[in-house]
């Protein structure tokens, strides 16, 4: 039997980041993917990206944030390595990141223990689905908003040639301990992916949250 599996099919959170080995499964995210959620949510006070992998991710949220800190359970030459998130016990006022697929529910578990205001994930928008999930996660503590992405993320491996466009859907997952318990279901403006996009020139300037 499978033990990262429960009876019914779903994971379970998994006590270690098997999704995150060195080599072919680790892939960056895209600088444009953080950009859109650090232009539509206010992150106020410290800041944590506790699995910063090559630091693709922090060094966006550094403008966002004048104290972020990075960690990975890897070291993969950015950050403190060997930072186990599942495992950790220190809070911070926000945490944000991309995490193992297969450890998603285990960052959901104690990131809303050590997120003082918001606990922001980039998941696959299927995240939604899921029986376990339903009856604990979204009904006990579900995100203020999640937002979808209008265009499709690709992820590849470090420097591997950026070319086509991936075919799963995306979202960030933001839950905000000062907002109601509803979630609402938001869109980002397209425009994100594209080459010149710069954060200065938006010609919509988005409601921060």
């Amino acid at each position: 039997m499978d033990a990262t599996y429960n009876l019914n099919g779903g994971f379970k959170p998994t006590a270690k980041r098997f999704a995150d080995l060195d080599g072919p499964d680790f892939f960056p995210t895209p600088a444009w993917a953080t950009e859109a959620l650090i232009d539509n949510e206010r992150f106020d006070g410290d800041l944590w990206e506790c699995a910063c992998g090559n630091g693709a991710m922090s060094e966006v949220l550094e403008s966002a944030s004048s104290n972020v800190y990075s960690s990975d359970l890897f070291d993969r030459g950015y950050g403190d390595a060997g930072v186990d998130f599942l495992e950790a016990e220190k809070r911070f006022d926000n945490i944000v990141t991309n995490p193992p697929y297969n450890a998603a529910e285990g960052f959901v578990q104690n990131g809303l223990k050590l997120a003082n205001r918001k606990f922001a994930l980039l998941l696959r928008l299927a995240f939604l689905e899921g029986s376990n999930r339903q009856r604990t996660i979204f009904s006990e503590t579900p995100p203020a908003r999640v937002w979808v992405f209008s265009e499709r993320i690709t992820f590849y491996p470090a420097g591997a040639e950026i070319k086509g466009s991936g075919t799963t859907a995306y979202a960030w997952f933001v839950w905000d301990k000062d907002a109601p318990s509803v979630t609402e279901l938001k869109w980002f403006e397209p425009g994100y992916k594209s080459k010149g996009h710069s954060r200065n020139s938006q010609i919509l300037q988005p409601e921060l949250f």
